[in-house]
This record gives structure tokens, C-alpha cells and sequence, in this order.
């Protein structure tokens, strides 16, 4: 099993990287993650001064690989929050998304279980208008259901509603998950 590290931007991606079916998805894939998952409590910390000391820790924890994930937030591109954490670490694999909340809703069965209902699918998640926290709390409103509450909240109620990432990777319209998943995968091989 190839041993990972991960350093994530915030407590949503902590909790969602530390979930058991995460765990599990890894474990069937060939990977181990290594604990602890470190949180950089905000994009503005993953910044070389402050991601060299994180490596450190894991890579003396036995990590073969150092993985972060962090939201593209309102960057234009990829490329821009990438350069912008590193690069001096070019031995790290990033993966990062407009927000991982992107990510929830693209797991339709976690948010219908959420809802408490069968009909819903969101066709872009990636793409939404405003940021995807903004709107889980329209669909919420829009479905008379009660809101998500604080973020820290919902990513624990909806990792209780089933969230799984491959879901969410599979879903067809959410390539950063997908590209998650598979960097992760191309790892193990």
C-alpha cells in the first residue's frame, strides 16, 4: 500500500479525507493514509513557509506522497492557487476545486437523503452560479427544508447521509473529484 499525506485547506476537507468511506475507498485502492490529515485552517496558510513544516511531519509519519487539497475559491484557474502554494514542493500531487461543497452536491444520493427525498440532482455542480455552500442553502429554501447550518455542521450531517467522493467522481459533471480520485489511483499503480 503506497502511504499518503494529506494537508487540506480547512475542517470540511479534514472531516470528508478523514471519513471512514474515504478511508475505505483508499484502502480499496491500493493507498493508507497517514495520520494525522493536517489542516492549514485556510487557503492563505498553504503557502510554501507554512506547507514545508506540515511535509515534514508527514513524510517523518511515513508518507511516500503528500496530497493537498484546497478550494479554488474565486482564483481564475488552477494553475494560479498551484503556483501560488508551491513551488518548491514539486514532489506534491494538488488537486483543487472551485469548493469541495461542489463536491456534495454532486453525490445526488447523500443529498437526497439530506432532503429526505428521491428527485434531486444538481447537472453542474461545479459550475454553480454563486459558490456551492450558497447554493446548498437556495435548495434548501427552495425544498422548505431546514438550511445546512454552518459548514463544519453539514459536512458531518451529510457524511452521516452517506457522502462518498466516488459518487461524487462519478456523477459526469464534476471533473475535479474525478481527477481526485484518479491522481490518487494513479498513485497506487
Amino acid at each position: 500500500m503506497v502511504k499518503l499525506g494529506f494537508v487540506v485547506e480547512g475542517k470540511t476537507e479534514k472531516l470528508v479525507i478523514e471519513s471512514d468511506t474515504f478511508k475505505a475507498w483508499l484502502e480499496a485502492n491500493g493507498c493508507e493514509r497517514i495520520n494525522p490529515v493536517l489542516d492549514a485552517k485556510g487557503g492563505g496558510n498553504l503557502l510554501p513557509q507554512h506547507i514545508e513544516p506540515m511535509v515534514n511531519l508527514l513524510k517523518g509519519a511515513g508518507a511516500e506522497h503528500i496530497i493537498i487539497l484546497s478550494d479554488l475559491e474565486l482564483d481564475p484557474d488552477f494553475e494560479t492557487v498551484k503556483n501560488r502554494i508551491t513551488s518548491t514542493h514539486t514532489d506534491l500531487i494538488f488537486i483543487a476545486v472551485k469548493a469541495i461543497e461542489a463536491w456534495f452536491l454532486a453525490d445526488s444520493q447523500a443529498i437526497n437523503n439530506w432532503l429526505e427525498t428521491t428527485d434531486f440532482h444538481e447537472a453542474s455542480p461545479e459550475a454553480t452560479v454563486d459558490m456551492p455552500w450558497d447554493r446548498l442553502k437556495e435548495i434548501a429554501e427552495e425544498r422548505e427544508k431546514r438550511g445546512p447550518g454552518t459548514k463544519v455542521k453539514f459536512t458531518k450531517k451529510i457524511l452521516k447521509c452517506g457522502y462518498d467522493t466516488q459518487n461524487a467522481a462519478e456523477h459526469g459533471n464534476a471533473p475535479s473529484a474525478e481527477a481526485f480520485l484518479n491522481g490518487l489511483k494513479a498513485l497506487a499503480e
